[in-house]
Formats: structure tokens, sequence, C-alpha cells
């Protein structure tokens, strides 16, 4: 466990010593409190079509079924960071469990698209607060390399999750329609709450008395804002996550409706990509191992580029067929395996004393380019293959450069000064 430094400028801390998780425990719920994104999104996809024409709305408002979740999940971090660092992640882990739970029984019943959108927020802006907490609960309690590999375990869990949500989202969704797969998320969160209720202990070694105060949360923002390896590693963050964005949003549409895959068969595809995730967050620790930091993101980086590359490649040469098209993208979910537990580690890595703001602060930026990133695409599906290309080449351009070179330069974590 890594021993906190103090933060330039702040506040006299309040000691606390609690119990720390065992690193099996830790590692368990780490890996369900991550999984909370993919389950969140993932699961609902193939229902999404369906869902879109049941409640007579169009394509673009079942679009902000996702984006503006994502939205809410981004901004809430703002708040719940600085609280975490206040009170602990126990207490905000407890709160944002529980409004996920009443949200997404108030999502499976909505009545209409409006409704149904509100709920999402919220479910949102509770999925926020247990993100940003397991991420941040990482930085409690590991060293930033160290925190990389863990979190790359943790990651792989979150694999694990994501393989079964794809094929059980299409399938509740044939069987029993869009409400049921909705419905799901409830079960996921009341199990998740329950283990942190009963097993999970407090992270934070020294709660900030002061971290809500204007000033110094004023001060953590700047100072953690103007860190280099924050933006290095948060950018890095963002175009992985900006490029899964792009598939997850507009895959749904561009197979099912497209390409023409049952529910069902699109959520065994979806499974086929969380695979290769799932193989990347094992590659990550060999090469982690091996090549350290950067070296490693620099290899990812290229895999991401090849990965977006190829898929335009094949697009352009014609072979417009599900397989064809997912070859090559199983290579940026490789990188993707690899770019998100160094990244998201990397970026809190200079702030012990500050990782919940950290955490939140590089949430933010993600969910903003995922916000983004799926504002275009509602406005620019338009019955053919080509958004999905053209948005999976953008972000994998990004990150091959990012990868080779901000990292590069900015990519060994210091503490803040």
């Amino acid at each position: 466990m890594s021993a906190p430094s103090a933060t330039a400028g702040a506040a006299p801390l309040t000691p606390a010593t609690p119990p720390s998780p065992t690193p099996g425990l830790a590692i368990l719920v780490l890996a369900l409190l991550l999984s909370i994104q993919p389950v969140t999104t993932d699961l609902y996809l193939p229902a999404l079509p369906a869902l879109t024409r049941d409640l007579g709305a169009t394509v673009a408002a079942g679009q902000l079924t996702l984006s503006a979740l994502l939205l809410a999940f981004g901004c809430s971090q703002l708040v719940w960071g600085p609280l975490s660092d206040r009170f602990g992640r126990r207490p905000v882990l407890l709160a944002g469990l529980g409004i996920y739970t009443a949200a997404s029984v108030a999502s499976a019943l909505a009545p209409s698209m409006g409704m149904l959108i509100v709920w999402r927020v919220l479910q949102g802006a509770a999925m926020g607060a247990v993100v940003m907490c397991a991420r941040a609960i990482v930085r409690d309690l590991y060293t930033p390399l160290t925190g990389a590999r863990a979190m790359s375990k943790a990651l792989t869990g979150l694999g694990v999750v994501a393989c079964l949500c794809a094929p059980l989202g299409g399938m509740l969704a044939q069987w029993l329609g869009w409400r049921a797969a909705l419905l799901a998320l409830t079960a996921y969160a009341v199990g998740t709450l329950a283990l942190v209720a009963l097993r999970m202990p407090e992270t934070v070694q020294h709660k900030n008395p002061q971290a809500l105060q204007p000033a110094t949360l004023l001060r953590t923002w700047r100072q953690v804002l103007g860190h280099p390896t924050f933006w290095a590693f948060s950018l890095l963050t963002s175009a992985t996550y900006g490029g899964l964005f792009t598939f997850l949003a507009a895959s749904s549409f561009v197979f099912i409706e497209v390409l023409q895959l049952t529910r069902t068969e699109y959520g065994w595809m979806l499974l086929s990509t969380s695979a290769a995730y799932f193989v990347g967050t094992f590659l990550c620790r060999y090469l982690l191992a091996r090549l350290g930091l950067r070296r490693t993101v620099a290899v990812a980086g290229g895999m991401s580029l090849l990965g977006g590359c190829g898929m335009a490649l094949v697009a352009l040469a014609g072979w417009h067929q599900p397989v064809a098209l997912l070859a090559p993208f199983y290579l940026f979910m490789l990188g993707h395996g690899i770019h998100q537990p160094c990244g998201q580690t990397g970026s809190v890595g200079p702030f012990p004393q500050a990782a919940g703001v950290a955490s939140a602060l590089n949430g933010f930026v993600m969910m903003l380019a995922a916000f983004a990133t799926g504002g275009w695409i509602g406005a620019h599906l338009n019955g053919t293959i080509w958004p999905l290309i053209y948005g999976v080449l953008f972000w994998s351009v990004v990150l091959g450069t990012t990868s080779w070179t901000l990292v590069q330069k900015f990519g060994e974590p210091r503490h803040a000064a």
C-alpha cells in the first residue's frame, strides 16, 4: 500500500487508519464496481432498436438513453469526487448503489421515451459515484504501477461481465422484451450493494475535512488540471472510450438494421468483442511486467491504430459483412484492454491525497468525449455502415498519436508538487 504524501496547499488532515480489504476482496469489489458501466450500457443495447420503436421515438431520441446517461455519469463525478475525499469512499458507494437500484426499477417501468431518458440520467449520475470510487480506491490501496496491474485484474473481471451482458441482453430482449433487459440491471445493483455493505471497509486513510470548501476545491482542481501527466492519460482514456462508445452507440443499428443480424446474434457478436477486451487485460499485465508503462501504452497504440484503419480498409473494399468488419475491431478492443487500466491509474497517480477529485475529472473528460460522440452518431446514422467506420477510425488515430507522443513525454506519473 502506498504511503500518502501531503498535497501542496492541502488542509490539515484528520487522522484515521481504517482496516484494508484483503487483496482478493479488493479485486472482486473493484471488478463489480467497474463492471456496472458495461452492465448499464451493453446489456440493453440489443433492445435499443426495439424500445425506440415501441415507445414511438426517433433514433436520435433512442440514442439519448445512452448519451444522456453518460453525460450525467461524467458530470456527477465532479460532485461525488470531493464528497468521497471528505467523507470516504464507503458512504458515497452505498448512496450511489442505492440510487442506481431505484432508478433501474423506474427505467424498466417507464411509460414514454421522455421518462426513460429522465430515469437513465439519474441512473448515470448514480453510476458516477460507483465508478469514480472504484478508481479512487485503486489509488488508495496501490502505487501507480502496481495499481495498473491491479486495475487490469479488476478489468479482467469487467471483461467477464461484459461477455455475459451482451448475449444475456439479446436473449432477454428477444424472449421477454426490452423492459426485462432493463430490469436485469436492478439485480446486479442489489447484489453489488449487499457485498459492499457487508464486506467492504473504508479505504481512505486520511479524510480531508475541508475537501468541500470552495477555495480548497478550486485549488485541487487547478492542481490536477495543470498537471501534464493527468492530461496525457486522460486523453488516452477518453480516446479509447470514444472508440468503444462509437461502436456501442452505432453497432445495434448497423448490425441489426443494416446488416440484418437478429438481436440474439448481435448479443453474441458483442460477446466476441468483450472477449477480445478480456484478452487485452491479460496482455496488459504481461506487457507491464516486461516493458513498463510507457512502452506498453505505445504497443497498445499500434493495435488501436491498426484496428481503426483495418475497419476502414475493409469497408472501402466493399466487404460489408459482420465478420469482415469485426476482425480488425478485435485489435482495437485488445488495445482498449491495455489503455484503460494504464490510463485510469496513470491519470490519478500523481494525486494520492486528491484521488477522488482526480478520478472524477478523468471520468468527466471521458464522458464529455462520449457525449459528443453520441450526439454526432445520432445525427449521422443514415442506414449505412459509414458512421460506425468513420467514428472508430477517428478515435484510433487520436489514440495512436496520444500513445506515441504525450504518454511517452509525460507518462511516468510523478507526485504533484
